[in-house]
């Protein structure tokens, strides 16, 4: 592909995988939904050897960890349902990370998903869920 259409679709945000599209799609929705929730933004897509974290958030005491899943479908299962034991234990050790790079604070963490439901490429609804899983055994913080 030419250099010229690779910059086209990188501003335009065309090309590449449709559900890599409606992944970030889903993230910024996700963003933008805490952020009106009153939750601070602090970073999106933070990656570490161990794995990545969507996006993170501060409220007031509390990191939000947080895992957006975005889906067309409801068919067979909720979007939250694919945060299975490897997936939260991957998020667990990046969260660990993260800490680790802020000097370990005394502040409590917690891990979030948000499912963001679309139907032909538009956000139908996002549904965001507090407090889902706890940190993945054997690891604990403070």
């Amino acid at each position: 592909m030419g250099m010229l259409i690779q910059l086209k679709n990188r501003i335009t945000g065309s090309g590449g995988v449709a559900h890599l599209r409606s992944g970030a799609l889903g993230e910024k929705a996700a963003k933008k939904f805490l952020k009106q929730q009153g939750l601070k933004f602090l970073t999106a897509n933070f990656r570490s050897p161990r794995g990545e974290i969507d996006l993170i958030f501060r409220d007031t005491d509390c990191l939000i960890f947080t895992e957006v899943k975005t889906r067309s479908s409801e068919e067979w299962t909720r979007p939250a349902a694919a945060v299975d034991a490897e997936r939260r234990r991957r998020l667990t050790q990046c969260s660990l990370d993260y800490l680790q790079l802020l000097k370990n604070p005394k502040i409590k963490i917690r891990f979030d998903i948000v499912e963001v439901l679309m139907t032909d490429g538009k956000i139908r609804e996002i549904r965001h869920l507090p407090n889902t899983f706890p940190m993945a055994k054997p690891h604990r913080y403070l």
